[in-house]
């Protein structure tokens, strides 16, 4: 149950992502459809061809393609009022879809007696790659490259889990919402790992 949770909100989080980003690059309504489903899926399918999941797996989620579906639609239709709040909004989106896709997929390899390192391969996958994916179509930079720290929280949500330190379900939604507010507060205070550069200044 809390893995179809988190499921459920990773999906709803990417495809609001997805699209609004589709339609800041004026795609048409068939490209904020793909765009919208490439990120709510993308990193799932990614992972499960690293730990070596069936990817016919992906075509058997029919709940979250109906709510990912519904959702595009609201935004490509309703978008006059959504884009003017989404410089406000749309990192919360990505910061929420990053966290509960990164738990999804730590919980995911750990169900299946994955080494440490895979879950934590895992999460990083789940929770970022759908965002690497939509920004490269998008013809944009991945988040996960720029100065802002993003992959980061991934897999530390990833290590936690793969520690196994919770004791309940409650404990991973703490851990949700914990990454999530790292994830912002990394973008409020322009958090940033090293970065060294070959290029003369």
């Amino acid at each position: 149950m809390t893995w179809d949770i988190f499921s459920l909100i990773g999906t709803a989080a990417f495809a609001i992502s997805g699209a609004i980003v589709a339609m800041e690059e004026d795609f048409d309504m068939f490209g904020v459809y793909i765009l919208g489903m490439v990120t709510a899926f993308g990193g799932g399918a990614v992972r499960n061809l690293v730990i070596g999941i069936p990817v016919s797996v992906l075509w058997e989620q029919g709940l979250f393609f109906t709510v990912a579906s519904v959702l595009i639609a609201v935004i490509f239709f309703f978008s006059g009022y959504l884009l003017k709040t989404w410089n406000r909004w749309g990192a919360y989106f990505d910061a929420i879809g990053l966290a509960a896709f990164a738990i999804q997929g730590a919980l995911m390899a750990v169900r299946m007696d994955m080494p440490l390192f895979a879950v934590v391969a895992a999460a990083v996958l789940t929770g970022a790659g759908g965002g690497v994916i939509r920004d490269l179509l998008a013809g944009r930079q991945p988040l996960i490259f720029k100065s802002d720290i993003y992959a980061v929280w991934a897999a530390l949500a990833g290590l936690i889990v793969g520690f196994d330190n919770y004791v309940h379900d409650a404990a991973l939604y703490v851990l949700l919402a914990a990454t999530a507010a790292l994830r912002m507060l990394s973008i409020k205070y322009h958090w940033q790992l090293p970065q060294r550069s070959l290029l003369p200044k």
